[in-house]
């Protein structure tokens, strides 16, 4: 008797799982991993943002390769670098290493690029939703992105956090656990969503430069805006959160049980919100609507954290990652989706994959100078400086969308 074949959303659900569930096991843990090395706050935002500097620099040759060879092969060599990238990542911590040692580091910052060249997951699984969902039910198909976001930060935290109790690197290893898990199931289950007759050429050397793939999308004044706005969201988001975890440590005395709990609310708010509501709430406003509205509650949840004291921590601070999971997971799926249907079907893939380019330039500039300004200006600064990046993010988006496009948004509301 043959095994039932999982769907394809389900294998793209579990390579976006553990896409971010190795981020979310890692990231509240991560100044405790390093105690022992650092604990200099420019190199927690460096290591924070190596990752995204390699997904930035590989993101557009592996948007062309699953545009020319498919998204399966692709996907399948980016979990195997997701294996590789954690599995290194654990065993240098793993390593009893003798004190003064100048290793650790430097081997901690390859495992992290490796993880981050082969990073092209998100990308490329979001291309074979984009294969399989008609234009109009893109913005619900992406709210699957958001629903692995928010399970691995559910599932992340929680493990972390119980794991941590009996080994530091034990939740590592059940990342890389997750991980052999997926390969496996790309390689047996998944279907290829890139039929022949619609794949492209591979581009010239040039042109998989980043910089010039992100130069071609901002040449189109249908997405110019919407991409600029795209890439200062997570440059703002990614740079206070890198200095989250280290703000609750240092400003309220909190330790992993704590951080874990903040970052579990955050899961579970963003699986609800893009899990179940999204669909319904697209149907009903529209993404530039909800896009709106979700940087605004962005903005509202940003400015709780500094507002808050060691006596009224905890409330302040589980209702400001609420509300900021809430608004990320409004922002996310329809801001890709506004881009999404302004760009022909068949560059999808590479289309993508420079938005992933932008998120990955954002995660990679965001944690490094929030750091920088974390010491350098004050324990706050990072939270205030992000609120004004936001602030802008929110006028490239009231005015990021052509008129016409605006009015045939409008109309599909009405209708």
């Amino acid at each position: 008797m043959g095994w039932p074949r999982p769907s394809t959303r389900f294998c793209v659900f579990l390579t976006l799982l553990n896409d971010r569930l190795g981020e979310s096991i890692v990231f509240p843990l991560l100044p405790f991993l390093l105690a022992s090395f650092t604990s200099d706050g420019r190199t927690l935002g460096l290591l924070a943002g190596s990752y995204a500097l390699a997904q930035f620099l590989f993101t557009p040759l592996i948007g062309a390769l699953s545009d020319r060879f498919g998204r399966r092969p692709v996907i399948a060599g980016c979990v195997a670098g997701s294996v590789l990238g954690l599995g290194g990542f654990a065993l240098t911590l793993a390593v009893p290493w003798p004190a003064g040692s100048a290793w650790p580091l430097p081997l901690l910052f390859v495992a992290r690029l490796i993880d981050g060249v082969s990073g092209g997951t998100a990308a490329t699984a979001g291309a074979v939703l984009a294969d399989i969902s008609p234009p109009e039910k893109r913005a619900k198909a992406f709210g699957l992105i958001g629903v692995a976001f928010g399970v691995g930060f559910m599932l992340g935290p929680a493990l972390g956090g119980l794991l941590a109790e009996i080994s530091l690197t034990l939740p590592l290893l059940v990342a890389v656990a997750v991980a052999a898990v997926n390969l496996v199931l790309v390689l047996t289950a998944l279907p290829e969503t890139h039929p022949p007759e619609a794949r492209q050429a591979l581009p010239r050397k040039r042109e998989l430069n980043p910089l010039s793939q992100l130069s071609k999308v901002f040449s189109n004044p249908q997405v110019r805006r919407l991409c600029l706005a795209f890439f200062l969201f997570f440059l703002a988001f990614n740079g206070f959160t890198a200095v989250l975890v280290l703000y609750f440590k240092e400003m309220f005395g909190w330790g992993p049980g704590l951080s874990a709990a903040a970052f579990l609310v955050v899961g579970v708010v963003a699986t609800l919100v893009q899990g179940g509501l999204i669909g319904p709430l697209v149907k009903r406003f529209g993404e530039w609507r909800l896009t709106m509205a979700g940087l605004g509650m962005v903005i509202a949840g940003t400015l709780l954290v500094p507002l808050a004291t060691p006596a009224t921590a905890q409330p302040l601070v589980f209702i400001a990652v609420a509300v900021l999971a809430a608004g990320t997971g409004l922002v996310t799926p329809s801001l890709r989706s506004l881009v999404s249907r302004r760009l022909d079907s068949g560059g999808q893939g590479a289309a993508l994959g420079s938005l992933q380019g932008l998120q990955s330039l954002g995660s990679f500039i965001g944690p490094p100078l929030a750091g920088v300004a974390y010491e350098l200006i004050g324990e706050k600064s990072p939270f205030w400086l992000s609120i004004v990046l936001l602030a802008g993010v929110a006028v490239l988006i009231a005015f990021g969308l052509p008129q016409a496009g605006a009015q045939r948004q409008a109309t599909a509301v009405q209708k």
